[in-house]
């Protein structure tokens, strides 16, 4: 056995005493500048941040300001409901976390002990509604339909309800002053998602748990006006969650109050009249499909000339904007949504999109003027037109023969058009086009503001459509590779030849398509909002206006916040001659054109007013959509029905009504200016009084006057030169009618 010596053992015990001393020190050192750090260098930062973890708040949600129509009658305003809430802290300090309490509230209010106890828990991810998704220190409300007497009890007896409270509340209504329901126009609200929470934190204007916004209508359009802010008072808590007292308080701050362009009472005629118009188109047989008219949707529309305005907006089939109060029921929710309900949420003046028809003809018109064809020149028109062997047939009108192109207008004759349109594509190179194409038509159409969103001031407005080379060309892209698959398949069906043409040959511009433009068939699409802006333009001599229902924003206190001016959007693309003689014959077809049969007796000399037709031919087994658009000094009324025949034979004679109410006249043609629901557009804001408060203006005349009482019967007015026993025969109707059974019996 070696000896070591005494001197290296020493030496080795010293250097290891040294390494530990050095790690020690090392982790000393360490953890003093760790501890240095936290407590000075961010101490004020985690200290700041460890007292925000014992304050909690409490949010008042802030009244929300009220839509108004443009006297200032409330569309949307709020009304006290006693509402009956739960304090879950308070509950908590309960020897059994308040379930007795629960218990006995759920009896009083006659409410299950389930739905009181579900309605007080708190939301997460794994627990279904109802749940509780705000902060679990503030109230939460359980029902807002309490009763008096139920609230009466449980203040009284304060003892048995520890932790519950009943208080007035103000809710949203929607009151549908003089019957207008106005549902798609003002949408509805609903809570916030922790989602929009989380993005809108860092905002100027952030969204609370409590919150509900506006998810469609000018509730949502104008939402960031009508919230207001909410008050918040923070508690400091303990880590028990008990409160130890109130260390901040924010007042809140009421929501501004929105005047729209809105009329309630001619809104409440346009809402009756369309949905009567419907109601007779079903009640009418269609002797092209063999049965009656579906009549399944459409939409009317009024609107200022000068302005872009909108008076009234119309969209059927409507609904109760009421059931979304206090949160919509299961049931409530799945009927609004059902298949068979056909979609009452969709505002169809804004998103419904659909051929126009022989409306579209003053954009052919303004096209064929600029491309160089004298309006006044003679074009035949003809009872069909034939190229390449297939004939596109005179489906509105008789043959009439050399007519001007305002002729054309006044009686809806196709032909017309469709020759121009054909010698438009052949000198644009047919085909194959030349570099550069004029494209009249379509520049002239892109020109009026269709194919793109009018600007107005509701969410989720839809563009329509104006299917010129480019669209062709990115249609065909897309189904390049569907038709191709068709083609090479051994199919021989009708798709597959189509498919086939397709494949090869789908991105070029036929002369068919052409035709079917120049009428406003085929791929064009508009909405009602786009149409009423042309005619409107049209009105006014030619000046486009972005429209607007938005009128001004009114503080609580009565300040006006912003008034909203009219936005000129452009001008149409004709000079001041193509638009005289436009309206001359927009005017003929009231006295002698199209819609004469349902114009009869108007007082054309007095209030001059100007239309258009349109019946849309539909694909498959749908039937023809009704059109007409209708004009004066100071308003456009437009309205279709959806499979409801004719322009003027589905919907005449409620947009005749429309305009007896607006000017007071009556069936015989006299004028009752007292009658008058509006007769001249409203130039100033209602009054605002000295409390800052909007008073309505009801010196106008009310719901129950003559023309009131005429429209409400829901019968059209009688035509004036029928004949005895019997109707004025629809000529639109015949025509399709007879050239039908022709072409059937060529076939």
């Amino acid at each position: 056995m070696t000896n070591i010596p005494e001197t290296g053992r020493t030496s080795r015990i010293t250097i290891r005493l040294v390494v530990i001393q050095i790690l020690v020190f090392s982790l000393l050192l360490t953890l003093g500048g760790r501890l240095w750090y936290l407590q000075i260098r961010q101490g004020d930062e985690f200290a700041a941040e460890a007292a925000g973890n014992h304050v909690q708040q409490v949010v008042q949600p802030a009244v929300r300001g009220s839509i108004l129509d443009s006297r200032g009658v409330p569309l949307a305003d709020n009304e006290t409901r006693l509402v009956v809430s739960a304090d879950r802290t308070e509950l908590s300090r309960l020897d059994d976390g308040g379930e007795a309490v629960l218990a006995d509230l759920a009896e009083l209010l006659d409410m299950s002990v389930e739905e009181v106890t579900n309605r007080v828990r708190l939301c997460d991810a794994e627990t279904p509604q109802p749940c509780w998704n705000g902060s679990p220190y503030q109230p939460i409300p359980i029902t807002d339909e309490a009763t008096t007497q139920q609230a009466l009890q449980i203040r009284e007896r304060a003892e048995d309800f520890p932790g519950i409270s009943a208080e007035p509340t103000a809710v949203r209504r929607y009151p549908s002053p003089d019957g207008a329901n106005t549902a798609q126009v003002l949408g509805y609200l609903s809570p916030v998602t922790d989602e929009e929470v989380a993005e809108t934190e860092e905002t100027d204007a952030p969204l609370l748990r409590s919150d509900q916004i506006g998810r469609s209508g000018l509730e949502r359009a104008y939402d960031s006006y009508l919230r207001g802010d909410a008050g918040v008072t923070r508690y400091e808590v303990d880590k028990f969650g008990r409160v130890l007292g109130e260390s901040e308080n924010e007042a809140a701050i009421a929501g501004s109050n929105l005047i729209t362009s809105i009329d309630s009472r001619v809104q409440a005629v346009v809402e009756d009249e369309l949905v009567n118009a419907m109601e007779v188109a079903r009640q009418t047989h269609d002797d092209v499909s063999g049965r009656n008219f579906e009549a399944d949707a459409g939409a009317a529309i009024v609107m200022e000339n000068d302005t872009g305005r909108v008076v009234a907006m119309a969209s059927a089939p409507d609904y109760d904007p009421n059931v979304w109060v206090g949160g919509i029921s299961t049931d409530a929710y799945a009927e609004l949504t059902h298949e068979d309900a056909n979609n009452p949420l969709l505002n169809r003046a804004i998103q419904g999109q659909g051929p126009p028809g022989s409306t579209f003809k003053v954009v052919t018109t303004t096209a064929a003027v600029n491309a160089g064809y004298d309006f006044d020149g003679s074009y035949n028109c003809s009872s069909s037109y034939n190229i390449g062997g297939q004939t596109f047939r005179n489906f509105e009108s008789s043959s009439y023969g050399p007519i001007s192109l305002g002729r054309a207008i006044e009686v809806s004759c196709n032909t017309v058009f469709y020759g121009i349109a054909h010698r438009e594509w052949q000198n644009d190179g047919g085909i194959d086009p030349v570099d550069d194409p004029d494209d009249w038509l379509f520049r002239t159409a892109h020109d009026y503001g269709l194919g793109e969103r009018t600007g107005i001031d509701l969410p989720n407005e839809a563009a329509g459509r104006i299917p010129d080379r480019q669209w062709k060309q990115d249609y065909w892209e897309v189904n390049e590779e569907s038709w191709c698959e068709i083609a090479e398949s051994d199919r021989e069906d009708y798709e597959a030849r189509i498919a086939r043409e397709n494949c090869t040959e789908g991105m070029k511009m036929r002369a068919g398509d052409m035709l079917n433009f120049s009428i406003g068939q085929g791929d064009v699409l508009v909405t009602p909002i786009q149409l009423a802006s042309v005619y409107a333009a049209l009105g006014n001599g030619g000046t486009l206006y972005t429209p607007q229902v938005g009128r001004a924003v009114v503080s609580a206190d009565g300040q006006v916040v912003e008034e909203f001016e009219p936005q000129v959007a452009g001008r149409i693309p004709a000079d001041e001659e193509t638009v005289e003689n436009l309206q001359d014959a927009t005017a003929s077809v009231i006295t002698t054109g199209s819609a004469a049969w349902k114009f009869g007796g108007w007082p054309q000399n007095e209030i001059p007013l100007h239309a258009k037709t349109g019946t849309a031919e539909a694909s498959g087994d749908q039937q023809t959509t009704s059109w007409l658009a209708t004009y004066s000094d100071d308003y456009t009324v437009v309205m279709t029905i959806a499979q409801a025949g004719t322009g003027s034979g589905a919907s005449g004679p409620a947009v005749r009504n429309i305009w007896e109410a607006l000017y007071g006249v009556s069936d015989d043609g006299s004028i009752n200016e007292d009658a008058a629901l509006l007769p001249e557009p409203r130039q100033d804001l209602p009054e605002i009084d000295d409390t800052g408060a909007i008073v309505p203006d009801r010196d106008e005349p009310e719901e129950g006057d003559e023309a009131a009482e005429g429209e409400e019967s829901g019968e059209p007015a009688e035509e004036a030169g029928a004949p005895e026993g019997g109707e004025i025969p629809d000529p639109e109707t015949d025509a399709r009618r007879d050239e039908r059974d022709e072409q059937v019996s060529n076939e």
